[in-house]
């Protein structure tokens, strides 16, 4: 079996939105000047879905959601060379001559992004050759099934977010996931209303139930420790990405001082990245994306390594190949989860492109045996609200 082809398709968003609210979510851009509220902007409305296909007809699926408009040059200009004609089960030497051959400049951040796509759609197609899915090539099943926390819950109305959590709180989840508003640009005040909105969910979901916060790159050091020991009360599971992925003495500093975890890694890459997280203490909790990271081949080395140093890996995002990698690794005790609901900032455009995602039932995931490879397929229903670029 070899690789025949790399097709990587550009889906651009034409469809329904919902127009992001200012504040619902702080973000590295807080602390510039701007003359808007930045995430009430902020959106990505296209995605790259890349197909590796076989002289046997087997066709595998990756993709790609950071500036998913280069990737796809990437993957076209770059890499498509480096796999056709390659026998996909070498998938390690397929990994190094895509990284290395494109190290001076594609090592971190969409360089490795496009890498990830074409490495997924490659362990796709190797489930797909043996009848197995995919976490049953990487360890086999080590849950019998996957719990998963809610994830949506951005900065809204107040008596919103509480309605929103009591919704899934009743649908059988017993951990969420909130996001903060505000960061240092709004002071004393931006402080005031992180907590009460903190204060608005425990209420709603209690003490026996998990609460993680996110800030999403959106603090800098000094006012992560001012309002670190105003949150500890609320005995948060972690904290999220409190300042910005570079600044790993910062997230070093943070992880000593508090009793409050602290998760990172989102937008880490390669194995050495978070090899330098690991050794530094830096982060409590690892949040790889696979789909970001390196791939599946680089994952399973990064759930390896995080195992003996043991640190717990919840990758980022739900998705089917955060999924299969948390299936098979007892360094992963849960996964991130997001319903399919309407498109808003981005994230959303995976469920309407892929069909396969499971759908969590009491906290829950489940990941079927008999389902070869990742378990996708492209959604037909959708498409026409779509613009695919070739």
């Amino acid at each position: 079996m070899k690789i025949k082809s790399v097709r990587a398709r550009l889906f651009q968003w034409k469809g329904k939105t919902v127009p992001p609210q200012g504040n619902f979510c702080s973000n590295a851009m807080d602390l510039l000047y701007a003359p808007q509220e930045t995430m009430s902007t902020y959106r990505f409305h296209s995605w790259t879905v890349v197909e590796v296909e076989t002289d046997t007809g087997i066709v595998g699926f990756g993709n790609v959601a950071l500036a998913p408009q280069v990737a796809k040059v990437i993957i076209d200009e770059y890499l498509a060379a480096l796999v056709i004609g390659q026998d996909p089960w070498d998938y390690e030497y397929l990994n190094q001559r895509m990284y290395r051959a494109t190290h001076a400049w594609g090592r971190k951040g969409i360089g490795m992004a496009a890498i990830s796509a074409v490495d997924i759609a490659i362990w796709d197609i190797l489930g797909k050759s043996v009848g197995k899915p995919v976490f049953k090539l990487l360890g086999g099943r080590t849950k019998e099934k996957i719990p998963c926390y809610y994830s949506k819950l951005y900065r809204t109305d107040l008596k919103q977010m509480q309605a929103e959590a009591q919704k899934f709180l009743d649908q059988g989840f017993r951990a969420f996931k909130m996001r903060f508003g505000y960061g240092p640009a709004h002071g004393q005040q931006g402080v005031v209303e992180n907590l009460k909105s903190v204060e608005a969910v425990r209420e709603v979901i209690g003490y026996d139930n998990d609460l993680m916060l996110e800030c999403y790159m959106g603090w800098n050091v000094e006012y992560a420790k001012r309002i670190l020991p105003k949150l500890e009360k609320f005995q948060p599971r972690w904290l999220e990405e409190p300042v910005i992925a570079d600044d790993i003495d910062g997230y070093a500093e943070l992880n000593q001082l508090t009793s409050i975890p602290i998760s990172g890694g989102e937008h880490e890459f390669t194995l050495y990245g978070f090899k330098q997280l690991l050794d530094r203490k830096a982060v409590s909790i690892v949040q790889y994306d696979t789909n970001r990271v390196g791939g599946i081949t680089m994952a399973h080395k990064i759930n390896a390594l995080c195992e003996a140093y043991s640190v717990p890996v919840i990758p980022h995002a739900g998705q089917m190949h955060n999924y299969h990698l948390t299936m098979s690794t007892l360094a992963s005790p849960m996964s991130e989860y997001f319903p399919m609901f309407d498109v808003e900032v981005g994230n959303e455009l995976f469920y309407y492109i892929f069909s396969g995602e499971p759908v969590a039932e009491n906290g829950f995931l489940q990941l079927r045996d008999d389902v070869p490879g990742l378990g996708l397929s492209l959604k037909t229903e959708f498409l026409d609200q779509f613009e695919i670029v070739e």
